[in-house]
């Protein structure tokens, strides 16, 4: 890299006011405005640069003193192991630990999808519309503009950190902290890119494509490592997270991969025996309802409930009878109910025993709704 009192023309004793003035001079003459060369051009931003670390009198310090040594180099104290003590009281060992990458993971993403019960039977696929960041185009994560690179701190000389001596009880002890130019990379960026203004990514609206296993259940969250944003100069992106929410179903709920649901049968059909129909999630179930037939009865469908997440097979499918007695009735009816009732032996209502299998059974069929 050239020398910047070279680029400016002036000697190393320059004044402030010698610096001033030889960069106006070449100002005036090399502007983009004045001068429209590629050449003049690329000369300006090296003068600009040039002007910008030598008229602050803290940065032409440490540019003149050049790369310092830390502990352990010639001449220094070697403190061996009180390097980590240092640190901790003083901000920094006594050597340095090299400039940080600009190169960093992408921040993960969350986003809630919602599935229909149906859609858990068997799983399903979405195509997502994610708003995130993505790698610039452009200059493809190296934040520059395409042609250029970045270049070696001219105050740090590439190192990220600044070391300086400061007196203490024990001595003069050299410290360090990070390059105030170049943040602490070791490099600066010339010229940065204009699409995505030097962070190597922008903003934008991507795809992505999801299978989602069957047997998911609200809650559950899946992992897409690598689909989440895209990281600053080019880093690696980080992952998504898809938080599952199943909807709410009129007819049909849940309980763990089993689905439950009430079918109503009338209380003549309950009493001769019938053939029903079951409208399921995955199609239409034929069943036959035995003659006598009871409320709170479950009669269970093995195989048709949900597939489990883990492993093969579905669960059952658990249909709780529920005889619907008639309410309003005509003459003609209420005059055969007699008949019915008179044909067979009266007794009054009476508290049943306990039965825990009935109350397991009602709990079992209203679960999840």
């Amino acid at each position: 890299m050239a020398d910047h009192y070279e680029v400016l023309g002036v000697e190393r004793n320059a004044t402030p006011d010698e610096i001033k003035k030889a960069y106006r001079r070449l100002a005036r003459e090399l502007h983009p405005d004045v001068n429209p060369s590629p050449e003049a051009s690329e000369r300006f931003k090296q003068v600009t640069h040039a002007y910008d670390v030598l008229s602050d009198p803290q940065q032409r310090q440490q540019y003149d003193l050049g790369p310092q040594p830390g502990f352990g180099g010639g001449g220094g104290a070697d403190f061996g192991g009180f390097g980590d003590i240092f640190e901790t009281f003083f901000g920094g060992g006594g050597t340095s630990r090299g400039p940080k990458s600009r190169r960093e993971r992408g921040q993960d993403a969350l986003l809630r999808v919602e599935v229909d019960l149906d859609e858990v039977i068997f799983g399903t696929h979405r195509d997502l519309e994610v708003d995130t960041a993505i790698v610039c185009e452009t200059c493809n994560g190296s934040c520059c503009q395409p042609g250029t690179a970045p270049v070696t701190c001219d105050i740090c000389h590439g190192t990220g950190s600044i070391q300086r001596s400061v007196r203490s009880l024990l001595g003069n002890v050299m410290t360090s902290s990070p390059c105030g130019t170049c943040r602490g990379y070791g490099t600066v960026i010339a010229t940065p890119c204009v699409t995505c203004q030097g962070q190597g990514r922008v903003r934008a609206r991507r795809t992505v494509p999801v299978d989602i296993p069957a047997g998911v259940d609200t809650g559950l969250r899946l992992q897409m490592p690598g689909s989440g944003e895209a990281g600053p100069a080019g880093g690696p992106n980080g992952d998504l997270y898809l938080e599952i929410k199943v909807k709410h179903h009129d007819v049909f709920s849940r309980d763990g991969d089993d689905l439950l649901c009430t079918l109503e049968v009338a209380m003549t059909d309950a009493i001769l025996g019938t053939t029903a129909t079951v409208k399921a999630l995955d199609g239409d179930i034929s069943m036959d309802l035995k003659a006598g037939v009871q409320s709170a009865d479950i009669i269970t469908i093995k195989d048709r409930g949900i597939t489990h997440l883990r492993g093969s097979g579905r669960g059952d499918l658990r249909v709780g009878i529920q005889v619907v007695t008639p309410v309003k009735l005509d003459h003609k009816e209420r005059e055969l109910i007699k008949q019915f009732a008179a044909a067979h032996k009266h007794t009054e209502p009476t508290l049943a025993r306990f039965q825990q299998g009935l109350f397991a059974k009602l709990r079992d069929r209203f679960l999840n709704v």
